[in-house]
Parts: C-alpha cells; sequence; structure tokens
C-alpha cells in the first residue's frame, strides 16, 4: 500500500492552502514565516492544524445550507 503523506492532491492548489495555513497560524497567534517553520512547539502546529480542519469544517457545512 502507497502512503502519500503530505503530497497534495491539486498542485494548483498549492499557493491557496499556503495563503489558508497562513490565516489560520494567524487567528491562533502563532508566528508563521514562509518555508521550514521547524522550531514550532508541537503544540502551535497542532494549534494551526487544529484551526485549519475547523475552518475546513465550518465551510463544508456553510455549503449545505
Amino acid at each position: 500500500m502507497s502512503r502519500r503523506g503530505n503530497s497534495i492532491v491539486v498542485p494548483e492548489a498549492r499557493e491557496a492552502l499556503e495563503r489558508f495555513k497562513m490565516e489560520a497560524a494567524n487567528e491562533v497567534g502563532v508566528n508563521l514565516k514562509q518555508g521550514y517553520n521547524g522550531d514550532l512547539t508541537s503544540r502551535q502546529a497542532g494549534s494551526v492544524g487544529g484551526q485549519m480542519v475547523k475552518k475546513m469544517i465550518e465551510s463544508y457545512e456553510q455549503s449545505l445550507k
């Protein structure tokens, strides 16, 4: 079984996903920089990812209305 990891299914979406990530990080008070952010704590990275998922779920729920 092949594992995809963090690959983007639609490469054209890369810039939009990067903006989305930066927006989510800003909302939870995490300062991201362009490129590598390996200095983030697990809590900070989790906060950004969690905020992204929350916003995606909200967007999906809005589309169901």
